[in-house]
């Protein structure tokens, strides 16, 4: 059974992979995800492949480029001199 899309679940482009961001609103057919060094994007809802134990997953082939792009320099600004 698939659990109810909620705020704060974390976003995933696979199972088991990273996470790429964070649930921060529903609106309508959209979702707001919350990613790194670009804020705040909507997500279409026919996006979603599957949510369940606090995750959600987004089906790639679905995403616009500009989210695509979003995650792929979501560290860009981080320091790789620092280890953590």
């Amino acid at each position: 059974m698939q659990q109810n899309l909620q705020v704060g679940f974390r976003v995933f482009l696979a199972d088991g992979a990273g996470s790429v961001g964070v649930v921060r609103g529903l609106s309508g057919n959209n979702i707001v995800v919350f990613v790194e060094n670009a804020g705040d994007l909507s997500v279409a809802r026919n996006a979603v492949s599957a949510v369940h134990s606090g995750k959600v997953i987004l089906d790639r082939s679905r995403l616009d480029y500009n989210f695509l792009k979003a995650i792929d320099h979501s560290h860009d600004r981080e320091d790789p001199r620092l280890v953590g």
